[in-house]
């Protein structure tokens, strides 16, 4: 069959109107990212907070250095208290601003500062922590914001160095690992390097996928751009070759009932031979004009699923050079939906493909359960090539060799995509190929009998 725009308007579709990403996908997208990246932190931020609690209990109760417990636990109170609040407010409200990020990263800094004012200001080992949140900000930061995280750390680790209060711990830096010092600066070290490895690369898997759905959608997007170009083609086509088929429709009509014809079985046989196949014609025109929202004095009608099926396979049948086809509809409940053209064509150009690679046998099976209608057609073709299957739906993705082909199952894709549903294609061991249409029922049927059934 002809191609045709797959714009079905009379059917509920599953998804707004207009096939191309909203502007608003992008925004979308970096919102659920930031969301991801927001809790994260979060993670970040109790591991601080048992962590700092181990130091403080070693270090005080198991070196014996003393430290102010009261401020420090008080402090770590406040992260706590800080941390449960980010996660009732990103619960409530999933999209994270730039500047949102930058404040919760400004309190963890916040509190790192005030933990190491506490326990021996710039001289701490663990003051070297301020580089992961460096390391965080300059990932999930725009620049301005990186810059200025590296700003204030550098200005909490001067006013530490400052104001900070000592421990009284020696640094006997020539005791080397036995200096605990310098075992704290190798604890710092591990410490750092191991939540930068695991946080970043969660952080980055996060954007990947992130820029991995966005190209997904812009290659949709123009995918389904070029559905539309072809359709307004087909469309312009189909307009320009109405007025010459009813041309010939008169002219034929005409012969019909001249002598030198009607005299002659032979000629009488090969005209109406030719009325048939400009009826299909014109009935193939139709079709594109209706499919692209342009009827021909045409309009959708009210069916079941049972009725359209049963009707569109006995008329592909009595159109197409079809040998052997087994035809099995196995939808036990019926239910009513409207026989869209669009839809017609898309299982039509299913068939036509797989009689194009199996003339001498193909089958349909149709079934259905509580949200799905699925379509199986099976040929005993040479079946798919590896390089067919991993492009399945591409347009000009095709085994014939002609200039322009591999449109069918494009179309196809497309359309069942537009629906909420789906297209797969395998090969079976035995030989041949298996190409299975899923549709949601919801988008097929009527509107009303979705509802009642959800």
């Amino acid at each position: 069959m002809s191609p045709a725009i797959p714009k079905i308007p009379l059917l509920t579709d599953s998804r707004p109107a207009g096939l191309a990403p909203e502007p608003s996908g992008q925004t979308r997208l970096d919102d659920a990212t930031g969301l991801k990246n927001m809790m994260l932190l979060v993670q970040l931020r109790w591991l601080a907070v048992f962590g700092q609690l181990a130091t403080i209990v070693v270090v005080h109760f198991g070196f014996g250095i003393e430290l102010p417990l009261q401020p420090m636990l008080a402090v770590l109170a406040g992260l706590v208290v800080f941390n449960v609040a980010s996660l009732l407010r990103w619960r409530s409200s999933p999209k994270v601003s730039n500047s949102e990020m930058f404040v919760a990263l400004l309190v963890d800094v916040a509190m790192l500062t005030a933990q190491l004012y506490l326990s021996g200001g710039a001289s701490n080992p663990f003051s070297f922590l301020f580089l992961l949140q460096v390391t965080l900000s300059a990932v999930l930061l725009q620049a301005w914001s990186v810059w200025a995280m590296v700003s204030i750390t550098a200005a909490c680790f001067a006013l530490l160095a400052v104001f900070g209060r000592p421990l009284p711990l020696p640094l006997d830096l020539e005791l080397g690992l036995a200096s605990p010092h310098i075992q704290g600066l190798l604890i710092c070290f591990v410490l750092n390097a191991s939540l930068v490895v695991i946080f970043i690369a969660r952080i980055n898997r996060n954007l990947r996928e992130r820029d991995a759905h966005l190209a997904s959608l812009r290659q949709r997007a123009v995918e389904e751009e070029h559905i539309v170009r072809m359709g307004l083609l087909a469309s312009g086509a189909a307009h320009e070759l109405g007025t010459p088929l009813s041309t010939l429709a008169v002219i034929l009509g005409d012969w019909r009932h001249m002598p030198a014809f009607t005299s002659d079985p032979e000629l009488e046989q090969e005209i109406a031979e030719m009325q048939a196949q400009l009826i299909r014609c014109k009935a193939i025109v139709s079709g594109i004009l209706l499919s692209a929202g342009e009827a021909r004095g045409e309009s959708s009608k009210k069916t079941s699923i049972c009725a359209f099926l049963d009707e569109l396979v006995q008329e592909w049948r009595t159109s197409r050079p079809v040998i052997s086809f087994d035809y099995k509809n196995a939808v036990l409940e019926d239910l009513p939906m409207v026989s869209e053209s669009a839809l017609k064509q898309m299982i039509c150009n299913v068939l036509d493909n797989a009689l194009e690679a199996s003339p001498h046998y193909l089958s349909l099976e149709a079934t259905r359960d509580a949200h799905t209608l699925t379509l199986t057609v099976t040929d005993a073709g040479p079946g798919f090539s590896p390089r067919m299957l991993a492009q399945l739906g591409k347009p000009y993705q095709s085994s014939k060799g002609r200039a322009g082909g591999g449109l069918g199952l494009f179309l196809v894709v497309n359309v069942a995509r537009t629906l909420g549903g789906g297209v797969t294609a395998s090969n079976r061991r035995e030989g041949g190929a298996v190409v299975t249409i899923t549709l949601p029922l919801a988008a097929v049927t009527l509107e009303k009998m979705a509802r009642h059934e959800h």
